[in-house]
């Protein structure tokens, strides 16, 4: 309790981030893409909220007969979209390194389409779908503005597989490379008021 008051007594900054996460689905490697707009306090948690949306192409066939005994192939396309809310605490720093649990979660929607880009009125049927995703990241810094980053998670998927057909659980990962803008300003200006004001720059 100490320590998160002591956290939630300096001044929040924004946690703006961009995401592509790696993962598997019916065997396939796969991206998921994400933007996060948050909170970030004294660099030890940070907390908000974003939208994630799958990138790449997943099919999924289905076989059917017609009237003269044809053998037809049914293709549809795997979407997902959903909101989540994520927290990551910081357990474990230095001056270059950095440990930190990210958790997220959220719920949205998943469905099968005929067509492969296809999003304005669309009509196919829609399922709920909840995910819950914890997981570990690791961060170096080479310089106080400039570092390299990577986690891993698993992402436990709820309430769609029945009716699409596809199982959603599996592990994800992703490798970053991070910059700071506000330590990079604190860096070149010193002397700038914002600077006096906010800074200076620290590992």
């Amino acid at each position: 309790m100490d320590t998160m008051h002591l956290i939630f007594s300096h001044r929040p900054s924004i946690d703006a981030r961009l995401e592509s996460r790696n993962s598997f689905i019916d065997h396939q490697l796969v991206s998921v893409s994400g933007v996060r707009l948050g909170a970030a306090f004294h660099r030890k948690l940070r907390m908000g909220g974003g939208v994630s949306w799958i990138k790449s192409d997943i099919i999924k066939k289905t076989y059917l007969n017609d009237e003269q005994g044809n053998v037809l192939t049914n293709i549809r396309y795997l979407k997902f979209v959903y909101l989540c809310y994520y927290i990551d605490f910081v357990f474990y720093k230095t001056k270059r390194w950095q440990l930190s649990v990210p958790i997220q979660a959220g719920g949205g929607y998943s469905w099968l389409q005929k067509r492969r880009d296809y999003y304005r009125g669309n009509t196919d049927a829609k399922y709920l779908l909840l995910l819950y995703e914890p997981g570990i990241t690791a961060q170096f810094k080479v310089f106080k503005w400039f570092g390299f980053g990577a986690d891993v998670a698993y992402r436990f998927a709820i309430g769609h597989s029945k009716k699409t057909g596809v199982n959603l659980n599996s592990p994800t990962y992703s490798f970053k490379i991070q910059f700071w803008f506000d330590q990079l300003f604190f860096d070149v200006f010193p002397k700038h008021e914002l600077t006096k004001r906010f800074g200076p720059s620290e590992w």
